[in-house]
């Protein structure tokens, strides 16, 4: 994953609080010490109730996330159960009961994924600043692996983190333009390289893989990339690259400088 490498510092805090971890693998720390949750359905109630930190979540939400469509003959009792069984793990004072359903009694930073967008907020502010490029390191630094690994719901793979994939793509083309435009071109390859074959199909991104090969000098290595991408793009899904993609193409043909 591109950015500082922090080796999951948000889940190590020492101050006693309960931190969650959804950007990779499943992870829970209670005063920082690690907390297991042995079966699928304790991890996704604490997900789901994670993704909404300090905010109810209703019974009805609850269930759709833990059973999808086979749902138990009480869906509201087994919910209690489970609860109750998370509150053995967290402590009793982590989980509020609301009339209409739980809230997890957290701060959105102790819960990885809601730091990220709050980071993610914080650089859209600042914007063309150096505060913008430290807030998107920052949270591109949270990032482990796909989000929400080590859970089995329909709910979180499906909507959840595919919203959550497209904010850390968007952060890091975002990243990229400020490295090209600070001539700090080749910091990234490797790890843009590793993303772009991960997301064949993103041309934004390999668009800027083709800039940052050329102004790093790799000009030949560009012009081949692109063509590999044409030929995966016609194969897949039957279609010529983007407009931009093909300007750019233009551009290395030509020896454009820009």
């Amino acid at each position: 994953m591109i950015g500082v490498r922090q080796d999951a510092v948000h889940v190590r805090s020492v101050d006693g609080r309960l931190r969650v971890a959804l950007l990779g693998p499943f992870e829970v720390r209670r005063a920082a010490a690690p907390v297991e949750l042995g079966t699928n359905r304790l991890r996704t109630l604490l997900a789901i109730l994670a993704m909404c930190a300090g905010e109810t979540v209703t019974v009805a939400d609850l269930v759709t996330a833990i059973w999808a469509d086979d749902p138990p003959v009480s869906p509201r009792r087994s919910v209690q159960t489970y609860v109750a069984r998370l509150r053995q793990e967290l402590g009793t004072e982590a989980i509020s009961t609301m009339p209409s359903g739980y809230r997890l009694e957290a701060e959105p930073d102790q819960v990885d994924a809601l730091r990220f967008r709050r980071l993610l907020s914080e650089a859209a502010r600042s914007r063309g600043s150096e505060a913008e490029r430290r807030a998107l390191e920052e949270a591109l630094a949270l990032w482990r692996g796909r989000p929400f690994e080590g859970i089995d719901s329909d709910v979180l793979h499906s909507r959840k983190a595919l919203r959550l994939v497209e904010l850390h793509l968007s952060a890091v083309e975002r990243r990229i333009d400020l490295s090209l435009a600070e001539g700090r071109a080749d910091e990234l390859i490797a790890d843009v390289q590793d993303l772009a074959a991960g997301h064949p199909h993103r041309e934004p991104l390999w668009e800027r893989l083709l800039l940052m090969l050329d102004r790093s000098g790799r000009r030949a290595e560009a012009l081949m990339t692109y063509e590999r991408l044409r030929r995966r793009l016609s194969i897949d899904l039957g279609i010529d690259p983007s407009p931009e993609l093909r300007r750019i193409h233009a551009t290395l043909l030509v020896g454009d400088p820009r």
